[in-house]
């Protein structure tokens, strides 16, 4: 009898129904973790989604169980429902709309150009998935990784392909954190090392009334032509008058912190919970990966490239670095073409300039994630 309680015993436990699937995704998961502990990077998200991905590969856990007649459910299946209902990512836009001037973009309004060419990577990815045999659904959640926005990939993916969304969610999240290592190459390789030491010209000081009166605007342009972009894009723009208003300190300091962490951590536990081993090791996963890199790369690329027509028809005014930053993944993108700038031009100091691309880029990927949720 007691060797048969035992038995059972060890039937339960997770070493019995252990198999190389959960142990390469354990791996994996491990690895993760040590690029955000160990190497730092994005570690605020990577340590959730990592995490979140090491819990669900536990055989027999259940985290992810839905409710059934004999069970409750997975505790991170209930929280992954503010995911599939598309709360989570409209919530962190107000997080990042409250912590973020708007104030270079408005200063330099044709920085905004730079950030819609950095678009470009996400639609011809798009194509490029089409022909490799993906949906039209699918190849939209892909194309979305060329924005380099985390929130807005998880928010179109969990719409159009939300058994992609581990993929997707992770190759996002990872491009943004290697943006320092990708985009410098490309930046190099396109502009020459005279235009990398062009030093711009000091931005107009910006209005209050200026910084009030444009989010508004931009809501409802966005509001009465692209819809479906509202979600984010309204959420964003929300945030940032919260900023600006300056009669809602309260407020914006709760969406910058309190709430934003929160939401984080919830988005980011979750999101890793969908790759599990069936999801995740899977021939589509590596395509996904290595159209996401496609994607970042033709972005910075558009968006260094239209930086130097734009400097050609300044006469010099606009130093091509900047483009990159149109590509979204604020600040560090920015930070990018600052660190590039100053390391052919100690004097020079981009990172305001390229924060014009750089918000701009944040708008033009929802913009880009409503038309596709329209048209998919």
């Amino acid at each position: 009898m007691l060797i048969e309680k035992l038995v059972l015993f060890l039937q339960s436990t997770g070493f019995a129904n252990l198999f190389l699937p959960d142990v390469v995704m354990m791996i994996i998961a491990s690895f993760l973790l040590y690029l955000a502990i160990g190497k730092k990077y994005e570690p605020l998200l990577l340590v959730p989604i990592s995490f979140g991905m090491l819990l669900v590969n536990f055989p027999l856990g259940g985290l992810m169980a839905p409710p059934t007649q004999d069970q409750i459910g997975g505790l991170l299946w209930y929280l992954y429902q503010g995911v599939a209902l598309g709360i989570y990512p409209p919530l962190i836009f107000l997080g990042v709309g409250a912590l973020t001037d708007f104030g270079p973009l408005i200063a330099n309004p044709k920085t905004f150009l730079l950030g819609a060419a950095a678009q470009f990577g996400i639609f011809i990815t798009l194509i490029g998935a089409l022909l490799l045999g993906f949906t039209a659904q699918e190849a939209g959640s892909i194309g979305i990784i060329g924005g380099a926005d985390g929130p807005t990939a998880i928010f179109l993916t969990a719409n159009l392909a939300p058994e992609l969304l581990g993929s997707v969610a992770i190759a996002a999240y990872s491009y943004m954190a290697l943006v320092p290592i990708i985009q410098p190459p490309i930046m190099k390789a396109l502009t020459t090392p005279e235009e990398r030491t062009i030093v711009m010209e000091q931005l107009r000081p910006v209005s209050r009334v200026e910084k009030i009166v444009f989010p508004i605007i931009v809501t409802f342009l966005t509001g009465l032509f692209i819809p479906a972009s509202l979600p984010l894009l309204g959420m964003l723009m929300f945030g940032n008058l919260l900023r600006e208003s300056g009669v809602t300190d309260r407020l914006s300091k709760a969406a910058q912190n309190e709430l934003n962490n929160i939401v984080v951590i919830f988005l980011g536990i979750t999101v890793g919970a969908m790759a599990s081993a069936e999801l995740f090791l899977r021939v589509e996963t590596v395509l996904i990966i290595a159209l996401g890199l496609f994607a970042f790369a033709i972005g910075t690329a558009t968006g260094v490239l239209l930086g130097k027509l734009m400097n050609k028809l300044t006469g010099g005014k606009i130093n091509p670095l900047i483009g990159s930053a149109g590509v979204s993944a604020v600040p560090m993108a920015a930070r990018v073409s600052q660190s590039v700038g100053r390391e052919y031009n100690p004097d020079n100091h981009l990172l305001m300039h390229a924060m014009g691309p750089n918000v701009a880029g944040v708008i033009g990927s929802a913009i880009a994630a409503g038309i596709l949720l329209s048209l998919l």
